[in-house]
Order: structure tokens, then C-alpha cells, then sequence
């Protein structure tokens, strides 16, 4: 499944919200720390940029994805990317 190219970061954090519960926790610089209490804790980084870089999307997905035992593709599916 092709990744958007044109993401933004804040884009990303509504769309994990919205489908995963993850929650504003802190930022350090240009970095957004997110958190979620579904099926465990898990903290995620996001670089607070205009548009994400395909590769840093990817990467950050498929954290998501390993987290809920998903695979990257239904992650977008369920983003709604």
C-alpha cells in the first residue's frame, strides 16, 4: 500500500487519536511525544514537520504496527491515510 506524501505530523497525531488513542504527552523541540494505554503503554516520536518523509512515516507505522500486532498496511487502513 502506497504512504501519503504529503502527511503532516499534525495530520499523523489526529489520525492516531482518533484510531489508536494515543494522546499528546510532551514536545522537546521539534519532537511530539505521544502516548497510548491500549494494550500496554507505548510512547511514539513524531518530528513536528509539514510533511513527513516517507521513510520516517514507514517507520513510525510500523512502530504502531508492532505495538497492536498489526501489520503496516492495516494501520493506514485504519488511519484512513
Amino acid at each position: 500500500m502506497k504512504l501519503p506524501r504529503d502527511l503532516s505530523a499534525g495530520d499523523l497525531e489526529r489520525a492516531l487519536r482518533r484510531a489508536f488513542g494515543y494522546a499528546f504527552s510532551r514536545q522537546a523541540g521539534s519532537h511530539r511525544r505521544m502516548v497510548t494505554q491500549t494494550r500496554g503503554e507505548h510512547h511514539l516520536t513524531i518530528p513536528a514537520h509539514d510533511s513527513l518523509k516517507p521513510g520516517t512515516l514507514r517507520a513510525i507505522l510500523g512502530e504502531v504496527a508492532a505495538h497492536h500486532r498489526l501489520t503496516v498496511e492495516d494501520v493506514i487502513r485504519l488511519l484512513d491515510l
